[in-house]
């Protein structure tokens, strides 16, 4: 008979903890083969097609477009092998030895094992399920007619289901698309069939508030028939009303029930509702109900936001700047390119001065082992470069730019921002960088005070370039002039280490001639 086998979100590598779920490219029912693509997720560095390492048929997906998973979760389970009826009460000879092969696949955490063993199918004799809900009629012709496309195991001694939330509505379900999951909002609802889900959906049942009486807290058809027979009598609340439960009255013997919302418009969504949750809130001056739209702080935007929080915590940095003329180094540029060959972009020029720069200024290509109390120095110069994508802001990373000349950083350049802007950068391409160019010229702008990138130890930012009047040989003219400006971990260096480096960076720019020293 078929093995359903749960595939579950793998590891996606540099520590990454959850992933937004984009797109499907799958639909229950679907036949997929070993490492085809099933799902679309955006990580805090990328966005990544998932490879599934079984074949077969998709008996359920977890999880809607739009949903955070985190790295462990259940994503979809597939039935692999031909089916069969069922009939007998446990597997033939040899089953339980079998086993499917890994895929090979290369995606850090999974892929390569062989998949869990498969949960056994036990039917009490009679047909009836030993140990069942109260009142729970015997299902007619359980033990003549096949086994249901059901993949949830029933055991022979399953205990009682119990609802976990006795708030639960039972007339609008509550998913975890909208954010509400009193009971179970770490993760998806352990479920296998999507005659389950179905039944729940079709019923108004919350599965987010039951608590499963299956192997390892599976929620089974049982369990929803029970909240449902529970509900009917008065044991879940009903869904003709939106008002939250109050405490018993004293020594009624009842529990206190959780305040409950049962419809989208009612849910705790403002200010106004602490008073329904919060014991004395009723008495505090709220003001007016704050208006606006919440965004959500996830994917990229909330990578951003904790790494620069970060930033801020962590490192006493410091920022100097100068204004340098450019004329010379616009004019370099010019030459390169009229020579012929692949055009040099004004960034790898700008990364070259850079690495030449941190060769004489080592300790700002370093960072800081605060568990051990020391300064890393770093031999390799791995450059990040912030780029502004629809998605936000990303820093893709130039592996080893110190051994590369501006025609290869050219091409390096263009390859990672056109992945970028396509949204195919890796994790690999977004993670390891050890020193900050920000070209925030192309903004319009003339200066910033850059936060640095945790955990670098600097940043050097660049404005844009324009003609400005400026004493050049001792007579005023017009020359092309940008300002620069570096934040640094004043923990790794001094002044006097920052501003040596700056100057050099901006001699360079005054007279490119400057770097013939180090080529």
């Amino acid at each position: 008979m078929a093995q359903v086998l749960e595939f579950k979100l793998p590891d996606l590598g540099e520590g990454l903890t959850e992933a937004e779920i984009v797109r499907w490219l799958v639909e229950v029912g679907d036949v997929v083969a070993v490492d085809q693509l099933v799902v679309e997720v955006e990580t805090a560095k990328a966005m990544v097609e998932v490879p599934c390492p079984y074949g077969g048929v998709v008996t359920a997906r977890f999880g809607e477009e739009g949903t955070e998973m985190p790295v462990g979760a259940p994503l979809l389970t597939v039935a692999v092998g031909s089916p069969a009826e069922d009939g007998g009460t446990g597997t033939g000879p040899g089953e339980d030895e079998r086993s499917a092969e890994g895929s090979g696949n290369v995606l850090v955490g999974y892929g390569t094992g062989a998949p869990p063993a498969r949960r056994r199918r036990v039917r009490p004799a009679g047909g009836a399920v030993a140990g069942g809900p109260v009142g729970a009629p015997a299902r007619a012709g359980a033990s003549t007619s096949p086994a249901r496309p059901e993949p949830a195991r029933r055991e022979q001694a399953r205990p009682e289901p119990v609802a976990a939330v006795p708030s639960a509505a039972a007339g609008v379900p509550r998913t975890a698309h909208h954010g509400f999951a009193p009971s179970r909002g770490d993760g998806p609802v352990p479920v296998i069939s999507p005659l389950v889900r179905r039944l729940a959906r079709e019923n108004g049942v919350d599965l987010r508030e039951l608590k499963g009486s299956g192997p390892e807290g599976l929620i089974l058809r049982a369990d929803v028939e029970y909240a449902l027979r529970a509900a009917a009598t008065g044991r879940l609340r009903s869904s003709t009303t939106a008002e939250p439960h109050h405490a018993p009255a004293a020594g009624s013997g009842a529990s206190v029930a959780e305040p409950s919302y049962d419809t989208v418009s009612d849910r705790m969504t403002s200010y106004t509702d602490i008073a329904s949750v919060v014991p004395g809130a009723s008495g505090v001056s709220r003001g007016a109900t704050p208006q606006g739209v919440r965004v959500p702080l996830r994917g990229v935007r909330g990578a951003v936001a904790d790494k620069l929080s970060r930033s801020r915590r962590e490192i006493p940095d410091a920022t100097c700047w100068v204004d340098a003329d450019a004329t010379e180094l616009m004019r370099a540029r010019r030459a390169m390119n009229a020579a012929g060959g692949p055009k040099i972009s004004l960034l790898a020029l700008l990364a070259r001065i850079c690495t030449a720069a941190l060769a004489r200024f080592p300790e700002l290509n370093s960072t800081v082992d605060l568990e051990a109390r020391e300064i890393v120095r770093l031999d390799q110069v791995h450059l990040g470069f912030a780029a502004q994508t629809e998605r936000g802001l990303v820093v893709p990373v130039v592996r080893d730019a110190h051994t590369r000349d501006a025609e290869k950083l050219s091409a390096e350049f263009g390859r990672l921002t056109e992945a970028a802007r396509t949204g195919t950068l890796t994790p690999a391409d977004l993670t390891g960088g050890t020193f900050t160019l920000n070209n925030y010229g192309v903004f319009g702008v003339d200066g910033s005070t850059p936060i640095i990138n945790h955990p670098e130890a600097a940043m050097l930012g660049v404005g844009r370039i324009i003609p400005k009047p400026w004493v050049h040989e001792g007579e005023l003219a017009v020359r092309q002039i940008v300002q620069l400006s570096l934040s640094f971990d004043h923990r790794v260096c001094d002044g006097g280490t920052a501003g040596g480096f700056l100057r050099y960076v901006a001699d360079c720019v005054e007279q490119p001639a400057v770097l013939l020293r180090t080529l």
